[in-house]
């Protein structure tokens, strides 16, 4: 038997499988009717687990894993889209329009000069800036009502995500508006009159340090971290130490800092994204990024039955992250970004079944980048 007779068998075969396929779904829509009809839950774990069973005991020998993903991920399938029928009629997220040219408060951390200003004026040109020195005072000051909006740095394309703002995000109730990227551009920046020879210790954020370890280990600095690139050249402006700083040129001339070096980053394309964030959900128009946070469960292949629900409501996944829960034993949160818009009844659906399904499930957000 030739290749192209084994293919056409392949072909027959896969035509049974897409009939049977659909008459599956046919029957499972029956079963999301009636469980409708009698006030049941979607999800029966035992049914799931005597099913599994039946089908590795059935499969051939060395396909007992392969069947029972195949099973599973039909399964799952089957559940989603039993919940898009239970979850048909369900409202949409209520939402404010944003608008970022109005005047508006908004806490920053560090201090004049730093990315994050700059990211605050991209945000919203006309606003009234307090700064910080803590990235959880950005959380109180906005939940507070002391300032209408917040600037936090949350990923960095060559240092990784800012971990401290992701602990904070599982910690406080909070909505994202937009988010930007900055260009970084870092420089080694000392008080006049201090040579580079001298210089044994740098002060910075640690993401900055991150970003130019290989600068600074070449040149045999010791790393000191400090709240914020620019608060970290105030202090250097401030001591009579033959200290440094890595900051932003802007940053070094604001406060009188003289440039040692320039782009001494890792990497030339050094970007930040920054995340504008309030206590109340704000859209602007056109919104098409959604992000969430969520806890799965310590069952196999969790986050590959996850990503299956994301596939058959047909939304495309942009970022997904991990962090663990600080004092846990090992569980983490899983951050996603995904395109749509709260006012998609696929997206409705969607985030109903997993808060439905989930011990753990957060709403973040519907923004654009700015």
């Amino acid at each position: 038997m030739d290749l192209t007779q084994l293919r056409a068998q392949i072909n027959e075969t896969d035509k049974q499988i897409e009939e049977l396929f659909a008459k599956r779904m046919a029957i499972c829509s029956d079963v999301a009717r009636y469980k409708l009809e009698n006030d049941m839950e979607i999800f029966q774990s035992g049914r799931e687990r005597e099913v599994i069973r039946r089908v590795r005991e059935a499969a051939p020998e060395g396909l007992e894993n392969s069947a029972e993903v195949l099973f599973t991920t039909l399964m799952d399938i089957s559940k989603s889209r039993q919940y898009q029928q239970f979850f048909a009629g369900s409202s949409r997220i209520e939402s404010l329009p944003l608008d970022l040219s109005a005047h508006a408060t908004v806490a920053v951390p560090g201090t004049a000069g730093s990315y994050s200003e700059q990211a605050a004026k991209k945000f919203l040109p006309d606003s009234e800036i307090t700064f910080f020195a803590d990235f959880e005072d950005i959380f109180t000051s906005v939940l507070s009502g002391k300032a209408e909006f917040g600037i936090l740095p949350l990923q960095n394309s060559t240092a990784g995500s800012v971990s401290r703002t992701y602990e904070l995000m599982k910690k406080y109730d909070f909505r994202i508006c937009a988010t930007t990227k900055i260009r970084i551009n870092h420089c080694l920046a000392a008080r006049a009159g201090v040579k580079k020879e001298d210089i044994k210790i740098v002060y910075s954020h640690e993401q900055a340090l991150s970003q130019c370890s290989e600068y600074l280990k070449s040149k045999g600095f010791k790393c000191h971290e400090h709240f914020n690139t620019a608060l970290a050249a105030e202090l250097v402006a401030g001591s009579h130490e033959p200290i440094a700083a890595v900051c932003s040129e802007k940053c070094a001339t604001d406060k009188g800092l003289r440039i040692l070096e320039k782009n001494i980053a890792n990497a030339n394309d050094n970007y930040t994204r920054f995340i504008l964030i309030s206590s109340k959900t704000l859209c602007p128009e056109g919104a098409d990024i959604i992000s969430v946070s969520l806890k799965l469960p310590h069952i196999s292949s969790a986050l590959y039955r996850l990503l299956t629900k994301f596939s058959v409501a047909g939304l495309n996944l942009l970022m997904i992250e991990s962090k663990p829960i600080e004092g846990s034993d090992f569980d983490v949160v899983f951050y996603l970004d995904f395109e749509g818009s709260i006012h998609s009844p696929d997206v409705v659906r969607l985030m109903a079944e997993l808060e439905s399904e989930l011990t753990y499930f957060r709403f973040l957000g519907n923004y654009s980048e700015i």
